[in-house]
């Protein structure tokens, strides 16, 4: 017969067990990248990302580009190419990059905002068809700010969500 402190120590075993199941099943309902590549694809090139909004912002393109590039390539297995027989090619662009005016209080501007939009390509070669998607994200800020300061204060968390954006858009397809 097994006594009262052994028995509460296997009850309390057990039930360490089950959380750790329920917990770690649960994780697989909760992933935010889930990231879906077929088999046979294997390399991508990835294209300068062009900035043809109305507004340029000069460090965008590059620094979008940048990190595409730097995702794609550490949380994926494809190889990146710049030769022309990639599996896959991504190109896009920069095709809007606007202000305006988001909160308004006693008749004064209290908010702002930039809005930025990209215009996404993957293009199969092996399939031979391109699918495309469109990007576009708010950024408010205080109307005080003038719209350097802004860009600068805004900067990386601009070029961190586009990227998480469209990274999520190509491999998880949301």
């Amino acid at each position: 017969m097994l006594s009262l402190s052994r028995l509460a120590k296997k009850i309390n075993t057990g039930l360490l067990l089950l959380l750790a199941v329920a917990i770690f099943a649960g994780c697989k309902v909760y992933k935010f990248v889930d990231v879906s590549i077929p088999a046979d694809i294997k390399t991508i090139k990835i294209n300068f990302i062009e900035n043809k909004a109305p507004y340029i912002n000069p460090q965008l393109s590059q620094r979008v580009t940048d990190r595409l590039r730097q995702k794609i390539l550490s949380q994926t297995r494809l190889n990146q190419t710049n030769a022309d027989n990639a599996d896959w090619e991504v190109s896009g662009e920069i095709r809007d990059y606007s202000f305006s005016t988001s909160g308004i209080s006693n008749q004064q501007t209290t908010n702002s905002r930039i809005t930025v939009s990209i215009h996404i390509t993957v293009y199969d070669h092996k399939a031979g068809k391109p699918t495309e998607y469109d990007v576009s994200r708010n950024f408010e800020f205080d109307s005080k700010l003038s719209l350097q300061q802004a860009e600068a204060a805004l900067a990386d968390n601009m070029i961190r969500d586009l990227t998480d954006d469209i990274f999520n858009r190509i491999f998880s397809n949301w």
